[in-house]
């Protein structure tokens, strides 16, 4: 493995996410997951559901 690439490994390893970036995460592997099954799920759809899901805790 290049220097660069190790380099690249551990500051990825101490990088800790964001809320954002774990909502989008997860947005992410929700859309992946789901649209295997339903080719009608959308990110729109998605990001939606999110939001709602969200603003009624």
């Amino acid at each position: 493995m290049s220097p660069d690439l190790e380099a690249l490994i551990a500051q990825a390893r101490q990088h800790v996410m964001t809320p954002e970036e774990e909502r989008a995460q997860r947005r992410s592997f929700v859309y992946g997951n789901t649209r295997i099954e339903n080719a009608r799920i959308t990110r729109e759809l998605v990001d939606e559901v999110d939001r709602e899901l969200e603003w009624g805790r």
